[in-house]
């Protein structure tokens, strides 16, 4: 098997990658390295370019003989889609547009979607289920729904098979430590405390403590980088198999508060978590928490490392390795 993942030098796809190769499989990766870096690609082929180049495509499409796609590449900050809304529809939704048409044109019918529990907007119930109502909020929603849309509509007109997988937080890091999570700005919640931890950034910002929550503070559902990228195997797996085009939400189905986060962070690194409390933000919902159990049963997905100590020790040895690289050591 031949796959192709754009996207594959940044932070989920490069651990695809890496899950890819462990299997045996080879891996073609496209990325502009415009978020992502290409020391994160540990094997397989690097192009480094636009994946929405349609005369890169054909050439692609027509020299190599791919099993089908893993698409990861796009833009991902939510306050960036708001100020910037056209370079979001261009780069997210516009740029998979020439990606189905080019894998429509050289018959490559196998799709695996990076989407995003964004496509919801604000929860109407919890825990958020598929068939919740897809109101999106940000344009950063909004174009990855239209690209869903969009897939639906070629799988009717031309027989594409897709799986689009709507995840909430990514977290984590690859357990053998080679790679991590590395975005220029940061805005994850445990990133940013690995790293106040460290003084590589400042004090943690802790947006409202008067949510109606058991602590107070907003919960969110975390998922294990290595757990989301064995999902996509496994939805690559099942068209394989004949199965239907379908969405799936991927998480942990409970969901950890803030003060639950900056607890753990402190337990695992052995150091206070800095940081002060702010006005909360508009639009910060109490509690998003997804309910996998679609994911469960049809794709036979479980997250091994289902919990947030786990999560955070990983995330803690890469933010360790990075601070030590920087200082000219090894670890």
């Amino acid at each position: 098997m031949h796959y192709l993942v754009t996207g594959g030098a940044g932070y989920i796809g490069s651990h695809m990658v890496k899950l890819l190769l462990k299997q045996g499989f080879q891996v073609t990766v496209v990325d502009d390295l415009s978020s992502g870096h290409r020391d994160a690609v540990l094997g397989g082929e690097l192009i480094v370019h636009d994946f929405a180049d349609r005369a890169l495509l054909d050439q692609l499409f027509t020299e190599r003989n791919f099993d089908g796609v893993f698409h990861f590449a796009s833009k991902i900050l939510v306050g960036e889609s708001v100020s910037n809304p056209a370079k979001y529809y261009r780069a997210n939704s516009f740029a998979t547009l020439t990606l189905l048409e080019a894998m429509r044109d050289h018959g490559l019918n196998h799709l695996v979607f990076s989407s995003t529990a964004a496509v919801y907007g604000e929860p109407q119930s919890i825990p958020i289920d598929e068939a919740h109502p897809k109101v999106p909020v940000n344009p950063y929603g909004a174009s990855k729904l239209m690209v869903e849309m969009m897939m639906s509509d070629f799988q009717r007109a031309h027989g594409l098979r897709y799986v689009a997988l709507r995840y909430f937080n990514a977290a984590g890091a690859d357990a053998e430590g080679l790679l991590g999570e590395c975005h220029e700005p940061e805005t994850h919640l445990i990133p940013l405390a690995l790293k106040a931890v460290l003084g590589k950034l400042p004090p943690l910002k802790l947006f409202g403590d008067d949510y109606d929550t058991p602590d107070g503070t907003c919960i969110r559902d975390y998922i294990h980088v290595e757990d989301l990228c064995a999902a996509h195997l496994l939805a690559m797996q099942y068209m394989k198999k004949g199965g239907d085009s379908a969405a799936f939400n991927l998480g942990n189905g409970a969901g950890y508060s803030v003060k639950q986060v900056i607890d753990t962070v402190a337990s695992v690194s052995g150091k206070l978590v800095p940081f002060e409390l702010a006005p909360r933000r508009e639009g910060d919902p109490a509690r998003l928490v997804a309910d996998a159990s679609r994911a469960n049963g049809v794709l036979q997905w479980a997250p091994i490392h289902n919990d947030l100590e786990t999560i955070i020790r990983h995330a803690w040895q890469w933010e360790l390795k990075v601070a030590a690289q920087a200082q000219g050591k090894i670890i």
